[in-house]
């Protein structure tokens, strides 16, 4: 039951290992707020991490909003155990962004290469605005691989470049009431329709009511 569950901020990078075991992209990233999603025997069962976009022209909203500035944040990693209740990565994302300064504007993305949609932001009332730029894989002579936006600095000859499936796009507002309207209101992406498809990892449909008894929006 998720009310034996609670959320707790994280330091002393008790999160590394999870990044690095567990999560597909089996690397690091920025983090400036890490939870855990911890369990009655107080075990963590879950992280997940708030960090700086790696695109500066986030900074402050500048490419989220036409005149408003505000501190801007990228959720930028999320792991479950799978063995954790049904809707605990719900449960966890809004849990975790209460515990967030207001007022935050949060991007987030979902990785169509990886057969993901978003429909955990879509469960968690994200507001959807397209896809990214073409993205594209640059494959080296060693055999490894990179795409545009992690921005490494590979040494060696690139040998093919694939252009890959865009990325999905997903923008939280946490704000009071009034701020939220007004940063809606000034957002310079559209707000589109939640794209469907086949989705892995996560089962989040039919839940917002379950999570609104819970008091979580």
């Amino acid at each position: 039951m998720l009310k034996n569950f609670n959320v707790k901020q994280l330091h002393n990078r008790e999160y590394e290992e999870w990044l690095l075991e567990k999560h597909y992209a089996k690397r690091l990233c920025a983090v400036s707020y890490a939870f855990g999603l911890i369990d009655s025997k107080h075990n963590i069962t879950g992280i997940i991490t708030f960090g700086s976009p790696p695109n500066k022209e986030y900074n402050d909203g500048k490419c989220i909003f036409n005149s408003a500035r505000v501190k801007t944040l990228e959720l930028n990693r999320l792991v479950i155990n799978s063995d954790t209740p049904k809707n605990s990565a719900s449960y966890f994302i809004i849990k975790s962004i209460k515990k967030l300064p207001k007022p935050v504007a949060i991007v987030s993305y979902a990785d169509a290469n990886q057969n993901h949609h978003g429909f955990i932001y879509q469960a968690t009332n994200w507001l959807y605005t397209g896809t990214s730029e073409k993205k594209y894989k640059y494959t080296f002579e060693d055999g490894s691989s990179f795409d545009i936006r992690r921005r490494i600095d590979k040494k060696g000859t690139i040998v093919s470049k694939e252009e890959i499936l865009p990325t999905h796009r997903y923008i939280y507002l946490h704000a009071d009431k009034k701020k939220k309207k007004t940063l809606k209101n000034d957002m310079r992406w559209d707000i589109k329709p939640y794209p469907k498809g086949l989705n892995k990892n996560y089962d989040c449909i039919d839940i917002q009511m379950k999570l609104q008894q819970l008091d979580l929006f």
